[in-house]
C-alpha cells in the first residue's frame, strides 16, 4: 500500500490540475456557443474576444465558466468526458459481443500491438547483437555506438514517410512493416545502451577469476557477462517497449491506415472528435503499462531464478 500511495497521489494531481485547466482552455468556445444561444458576453463578438486573456473572460463571464465543462466537442475534455468515451468503445462494446467491431479501441489496440510486439523483437535484436559486437570489439565499439548516437537525432516524423516510401519501392506490400521497421527504430537504441552497460559490469577480477579456471570466450560471456547484464536489460526493454508503442503509433499516422490506434488519433483530428483522440490515447496509455508490468514480473521471475533479488 505505501507503494501505491505516492502513484495515487501523483495521479490525484494530475487529475485536479486537468480540472483546472479545462475551463480556460474551453471558455471561448462555451462563449460563443452561449452568445448564439441569445445571452449576453463581455466583450461581444469572438473576433473581439481574441485578445482578452482567457482568465479575464472568465471573470468577466462566470456563469458561463461551468458550460466549459459540458461541451459536446471541448478543446480539452474532462477526464469523465474521456472515461466514458473510453469505456463506450471498450468496456460496453465488449459487454455487448462488439469487442472486435472497427469502431472498438480492443480492435484497434490489437492491431497496433501486433506491430509494436514485431517491432520490440526486432529493435531488442539489433540492440542486443550491436552490444555484443561493441564490447567485444573495439572496431565496432568505435563505429557502430556514434552511429546509433547520430541515429536518434533524426526525428521520427521525418523518418517514418521515408521508410514507408522506401517499404513501397522496395515492394513490401502491406502496413504492418513500416510500422514495424519504425517501432524497432525507436527501440533499438534503449536495449543497445542498456545491454552494453551490463555486459561491462562485470569487474576485472571477476573476469580474470574465469580465466585462471581456464574458461574460454564462451564461457564467460554465458555464466558472467550476460548473468551480470539482466538487470540493465530488463530496464532497457521496459523503456524500448514503451518506445515501440510510440514508433508503431508514428508509423501508423502517414500511411494512411484505417485501423490502429493512431489512425484512431488521425481521424478523431480529421473529423474534430477531441474526446475520440483522448480516449485513443489514454488506450495507448494502458497498453504501454501492460507492456511494462509484464516485462517487470518477466524480471521479477528471471532474477528470482538467478537468486539475486528482483
Amino acid at each position: 500500500m505505501r507503494n501505491f500511495l505516492p502513484i495515487l497521489a501523483v495521479l490525484g494531481g494530475i487529475v485536479l490540475l486537468w480540472y483546472l485547466a479545462v475551463a480556460p482552455m474551453n471558455i471561448r468556445v462555451a462563449l460563443d456557443q452561449a452568445e448564439r444561444a441569445g445571452a449576453v458576453i463581455v466583450p461581444e463578438g469572438s473576433v473581439a474576444r481574441r485578445a482578452v486573456p482567457a482568465l479575464k473572460l472568465m471573470i468577466d463571464n462566470s456563469d458561463h465558466v461551468t458550460a466549459g465543462y459540458q461541451l459536446d466537442r471541448p478543446r480539452l475534455p474532462t477526464p469523465a468526458q474521456v472515461g466514458q468515451e473510453f469505456w463506450k468503445t471498450t468496456g460496453e462494446m465488449a459487454l455487448n459481443g462488439r469487442a472486435w467491431s472497427k469502431r472498438s479501441l480492443i480492435y484497434h489496440a490489437w492491431i497496433t500491438l501486433q506491430s509494436t510486439l514485431w517491432g520490440f523483437a526486432l529493435g531488442t535484436t539489433i540492440g542486443i547483437l550491436g552490444a555484443v559486437a561493441i564490447v567485444y570489439s573495439r572496431v565496432a565499439d568505435m563505429s557502430l555506438m556514434p552511429w546509433a548516437i547520430i541515429s536518434q537525432t533524426i526525428p521520427i516524423v521525418a523518418l517514418a514517410p521515408m521508410i514507408i516510401v522506401v517499404s513501397s519501392q522496395l515492394g513490401v506490400d502491406g502496413r504492418g512493416f513500416p510500422k514495424a521497421i519504425i517501432s524497432a527504430y525507436l527501440c533499438f537504441f534503449p536495449v543497445l545502451v542498456g545491454m552494453v552497460k551490463g555486459l561491462r559490469a562485470p569487474e576485472t577480477s571477476q573476469l580474470d577469476l574465469l580465466k585462471t579456471y581456464d574458461a574460454n570466450g564462451w564461457q564467460s560471456f554465458f555464466k558472467l557477462r550476460l548473468p551480470a547484464s539482466l538487470p540493465f536489460l530488463f530496464t532497457s526493454l521496459k523503456v524500448g517497449v514503451a518506445a515501440a508503442l510510440v514508433g508503431t503509433i508514428v508509423g501508423e499516422l502517414p500511411t494512411g491506415a484505417i485501423s490502429g490506434l493512431g489512425a484512431r488519433i488521425l481521424i478523431g483530428d480529421q473529423f474534430g472528435t477531441p474526446l475520440a483522440i483522448w480516449s485513443a490515447l489514454f488506450a495507448a496509455a494502458i497498453l504501454a503499462g501492460l507492456l511494462v508490468t509484464l516485462l517487470d514480473l518477466l524480471q521479477r521471475i528471471a532474477l528470482g531464478r538467478m537468486g539475486a533479488p528482483s
